[in-house]
């Protein structure tokens, strides 16, 4: 991405209940006043950086090319960088901890990564325990005005840019055992397996903690969106994102199933008419 962007999105961990919020929004319309500021949501749970790196992954190729922050730190203070990364789908910024990287791949691949060292880009006295107002939100400002990537610190070599691990997803000749994603405010539970994974099974299948056997295994209809089975039961469908999902017509399948991020999950074709 060259030249101004016309969006600055904003995704933390921050809650509603502080002044963390408006100040990033502040400092954004202090230094670029003409910038609209989405917020993609400030509800991420507290220090949860896979949680974080979903919502971001999932949300970004949807919004105009601009700039995407994205804060969920738990580093923040320490040796941890502060980068700004550029993909041909526009800017990302925030921290070097794995937050970023999924998301910079859907908008095509990191193209070029700075750390956020330049003293001019950043607040005049940048808290330790405040990045996204001091640091985050002034250089996407500056980025978003049209200033050059390479002005807000070094290069950094993308290839040792923090990644998360990859969550677990094995394919079986029955099925698949997938771990847990996120889980939303609905009370789905997106699974980290792809949908084509759950294409081949059938109609009904068998939704269970992995290596339990049948303890604990669940029907669920295999459907289409979540009225494809009676209200209160179970339905596994792909989600808007490509993805596995679990839910209940009518309730939470997080409960149902007592699953969390990183629960391991195994569905495979019932054995049942």
């Amino acid at each position: 991405m060259q030249g101004p962007a016309a969006v600055i999105s904003l995704t933390t961990d921050y809650g509603l209940a502080d002044g963390f919020v408006a100040a990033c929004h502040g400092v954004v319309a202090r230094l670029a006043p003409a910038v609209r500021v989405i917020d993609v949501t400030h509800l991420v749970p507290p220090g949860d950086v896979r949680r974080g790196a979903a919502v971001l992954a999932q949300t970004v190729p949807h919004l105009p090319a601009g700039v995407h922050v994205a804060v969920v730190d738990p580093g923040v203070g320490t040796a941890r960088r502060g980068v700004a990364l550029a993909t041909p789908g526009g800017f990302l910024v925030g921290p070097d901890n794995g937050l970023l990287l999924d998301a910079a791949a859907t908008l095509g691949g990191v193209t070029a990564a700075v750390e956020l060292t330049n003293p001019r880009w950043l607040a005049s006295r940048v808290s330790a325990t405040f990045h996204g107002r001091d640091v985050f939100a002034p250089v996407a400002a500056r980025l978003a005005l049209g200033a050059p990537l390479a002005e807000a610190g070094p290069a950094v070599d993308p290839s040792t840019l923090v990644r998360l691990p990859d969550p677990v997803v094995e394919p079986e000749p029955d099925g698949f055992t997938a771990e847990v994603l996120t889980v939303d405010h609905f009370g789905n539970v997106q699974l980290a397996a792809p949908a084509d994974l759950l294409a081949p099974l059938p109609a009904r299948v068998r939704v269970g903690p992995a290596g339990d056997g049948e303890a604990g295994q669940r029907e669920a209809v295999h459907g289409r969106t979540f009225g494809d089975a009676p209200v209160g039961a179970l339905v596994a469908h792909a989600d808007s994102a490509g993805r596995v999902a679990l839910s209940v017509n009518g309730g939470r399948a997080a409960d149902l199933l007592a699953a969390t991020p990183g629960t391991l999950l195994r569905v495979h074709g019932s054995a049942r008419s």
